[in-house]
């Protein structure tokens, strides 16, 4: 393998380690799902008129995720005030 192949291609692996590195979670991060889902009713609080489902694969929970004015929360989809409120709103493109 010629020297010119062997630099691009440990060149595009190091570029590849960087991206991904970057979406790593450390310590005391949040995880880019729910996890647990919120207690009680907050209608109240989302705002927007839409919403995006999370299926269940481990670590994350089964939800459904509202934006509120304090940041999104993961609600229990089978709770019946996320029933209605989903009833009610459009569902989030992916």
């Amino acid at each position: 393998m010629s020297v010119k192949i062997l630099s691009i291609t440990l060149l595009l692996l190091s570029i590849c380690v960087c991206c991904h590195s970057e979406d790593a979670h450390g310590p005391g991060s949040k995880p880019p799902c729910c996890v647990d889902l919120t207690k009680g009713n907050v209608t109240a609080d989302v705002v927007g008129e839409t919403y995006r489902e999370q299926a269940a694969r481990y670590p994350c929970v089964k939800a459904i995720i509202f934006n509120t004015k304090n940041g999104q929360i993961c609600a229990d989809p089978n709770a019946q005030w996320v029933k209605d409120l989903t009833a009610r709103m459009t569902k989030a493109p992916k």
